[in-house]
């Protein structure tokens, strides 16, 4: 008897343990409400004016937009539409948009100065931020790099396109191969922000819309979807990037991607295995690609009287 009345009494006590540990997640929070039906409602930190809650945020324009030292005509409306479309899309695609402002602190810094060189106005550096994310990737067109230039294209500007090197595949190089087809669309229009346009349509494209149309204002033609989008595009990563904290991108500078140290060797021989060579260099093939993905072989010919300058970690 006296074993039962000892199990019955901690049985009771756990029922009561239990009970006051319902009761207590029951009980609504200091911040809950009642809805008129009586079921409880979290209230929300941050409510609208009609008590709802605010998971998204429309931002404002800027007050002044410009591409190039040329102004957006943010007097238009479906141009402010445009413009805005591109901020919000930018803006809520979190993890890609953070990932190339991290990448844009690495290339960047390097394109602008090559920019500077062919005389094309800073803001072009954002084209290859809406290209290609800064990744090396390769499109439905088979366009190709950060740049995007199709094979045709780059030899046309001089890069090396074959089985075993790919300058395109270089992001300096192919800067330069772009410089020299942005300053040749500018003689062509005479004004940047068309050249951007012809960027993603072609200077005949462009061309062919400004004749037909009789307007050569790219703000007012009417293009396809792609090109109506392209330069607004840039203007809106352009903000982003430089306005991060305005659209909610708070990035600690020290997660920024950093230029890696490089030293650069000449290659004037031909290398028949080039996992040997970087063996040979004191690094692995793996690195040996990272900083030479134009290197698209494990072997690099070298004809007479060429010279390949192939990069190498400092260290």
């Amino acid at each position: 008897m006296k074993d039962l009345s000892t199990f019955l009494s901690i049985s009771t006590f756990i029922i009561l343990l239990g009970y006051i540990s319902y009761s207590e997640m029951k009980r609504p929070a200091a911040n809950d409400s009642f809805s008129d039906e009586g079921v409880m409602v979290p209230e929300p930190e941050e409510v609208d004016d009609y008590g709802h809650p605010l998971p998204a945020i429309a931002f404002d324009l800027p007050q002044n937009a410009v591409f190039a030292n040329e102004p957006l005509p943010l007097n238009i409306p479906d141009v402010r539409e445009r413009l805005d479309k591109e901020l919000q899309i930018n803006s809520y695609m979190h993890s890609n948009t953070i990932f190339l402002i991290k990448r844009a602190n690495r290339w960047l810094p390097q394109m602008q100065e090559i920019l500077r060189r062919y005389n094309i106005p800073d803001d072009f550096k954002y084209l290859p931020l809406i290209e290609s994310n800064l990744l090396n990737v390769t499109s439905p067109r088979n366009a190709v790099g950060y740049w995007q230039i199709l094979a045709e294209s780059g030899r046309e500007v001089g890069l090396i396109v074959n089985k075993e090197v790919d300058e395109r595949y270089d992001p300096l190089k192919a800067t330069e191969a772009a410089c020299k087809y942005l300053s040749k669309a500018y003689k062509k229009f005479g004004n940047w922000t068309l050249v951007a346009a012809s960027y993603n349509r072609g200077m005949g494209g462009i061309g062919r819309a400004i004749e037909e149309q009789k307007i050569n204002s790219y703000y007012d033609l009417y293009l396809n979807d792609e090109t109506s989008r392209y330069v607004f595009r840039i203007v809106a990563i352009k903000e982003i990037i430089e306005h991060p904290l305005k659209y909610g991108f708070n990035i600690n500078p020290k997660n920024l991607y950093q230029p890696e140290p490089l030293r650069y060797i000449q290659i004037n021989q031909t290398i028949g295995d080039l996992i040997t060579f970087a063996n040979e260099q004191g690094i692995n093939y793996k690195l040996l690609k990272r900083h030479n993905p134009w290197l698209r072989d494990e072997k690099l010919t070298v004809k007479k009287g060429q010279t390949y300058s192939i990069a190498l970690p400092a260290e």
